[in-house]
């Protein structure tokens, strides 16, 4: 097994993924899905565990989204808006994150002072996305965090991930970092076209 699988963790992943209550339901069950580039977003990151010898199983959270972040292995994925706790878990980072005003959910460097509102808002084929390593909330250990403002968001950071994993690894181990990433994608497939790097890469400190 490769060395950059301990970037992931030590065993089977849990990859939790938010879900939405269905749309345009004409009875009254209780459905929630999965956005599509979230689930897509599932398979490129288990793929890449496999890849590195770990296999990978996906959870879906409900809403409220009350996701158990107190356990090993874990990833989770989907914006804020979706899986409310995490906003607060998020002000462990001290350089990067999510906030929510009037105008809606936006990415924010702490550290620069600046807001990234996604441009997919004004009807440009494009999202920005975040990853990190954060603390769990028991203070035994950390999980990795990856999440757009929109659901492309959230695959382009996730396609990133996979594809930068080793170097990922290389430069961190298992620390603490951030890092947002400007996502470009097809209107029409949704498909991502490209991913870069938004921000510098933070390192938080600690593992």
């Amino acid at each position: 097994m490769k060395p950059e699988r301990a970037f992931f963790g030590t065993g089977t992943l849990t990859i939790a993924i938010g879900t939405k209550p269905e749309q345009g339901r004409k009875d009254s069950a209780s459905k929630y899905v999965v956005s599509t580039e979230s689930m897509n977003a599932f398979h490129i990151l288990a793929e890449a565990a496999r890849a590195l010898g770990l296999d990978a199983v996906n959870e879906e959270v409900p809403p409220p989204g009350l996701v158990n972040l107190n356990r090993p292995n874990l990833v989770v994925l989907t914006a804020p808006r979706v899986l409310p706790f995490l906003e607060q878990v998020l002000a462990a980072d001290s350089h990067l994150g999510f906030k929510e005003d009037s105008a809606g959910w936006h990415l924010v460097d702490k550290t620069l002072g600046v807001e990234y509102r996604s441009p997919s808002d004004k009807g440009i084929s494009q999202d920005y996305g975040y990853i990190g390593r954060l603390p769990r909330p028991d203070g035994k250990g950390t999980f990795l965090y990856v999440a757009g403002i929109h659901s492309e968001g959230t695959l382009g950071a996730a396609e990133w991930l996979a594809d930068n994993v080793s170097k990922l690894y290389r430069q961190l181990k298992t620390k603490r970092f951030s890092v947002l990433l400007s996502v470009n994608y097809d209107e029409k497939t949704r498909k991502i076209t490209t991913t870069e790097p938004l921000s510098q890469i933070y390192e938080q400190g600690g593992a």
